[in-house]
């Protein structure tokens, strides 16, 4: 149902975004179809939202390889909710995350973004996303300034 739901919004609109609450294999209904499933059958790339701290290095690879062994494209890995103050996890995991995923980091959403009125949201979602979600964010820059500097 959700897989033929977004198919035919497709047909009205330029991009439809399913959203997965809670991961890509948790099941949302009664024949325990997964929001992987969905993906499957609309052979739609997959977009992982992250966490930005300790933990979300093994939840985003096991979700990489559970999309690679489905034979799904991992668009990149976007984290939801950038702190204001990150801790030492979450500012190493940004060289991490592309490794682990196998997949470019596409964006860090600031805490908070979540609440903010869709106008605003709409307003700053080009500073947090990067050019390939149609944003101006840039990556690399982004690692540079919030990681840790290595060891000497």
């Amino acid at each position: 149902e959700v897989a033929e739901a977004a198919a035919k919004l497709a047909t009205e609109h330029d991009l439809v975004l399913v959203e997965g609450a809670g991961g890509l294999l948790v099941r949302f209904d009664e024949a325990g179809g997964t929001l992987a499933d969905a993906a499957q059958l609309l052979r739609a790339p997959v977009l992982v939202v992250a966490s930005a701290g300790l933990g979300t290095l093994n939840t985003t690879e096991l979700t990489a390889r559970e999309l690679r062994t489905r034979g799904l494209d991992l668009l990149g890995v976007v984290i939801g909710s950038w702190p204001a103050e990150p801790d030492l996890a979450s500012r190493c995991n940004l060289a991490d995350l592309p490794h682990v995923a196998g997949a470019p980091l596409l964006g860090a959403l600031p805490a908070g973004a979540g609440a903010l009125t869709p106008a605003d949201f709409r307003t700053g979602a080009p500073r947090w996303l990067a050019p390939r979600l149609s944003g101006r964010w840039d990556a690399a820059a982004f690692t540079e300034r919030e990681a840790p500097a290595p060891f000497a």
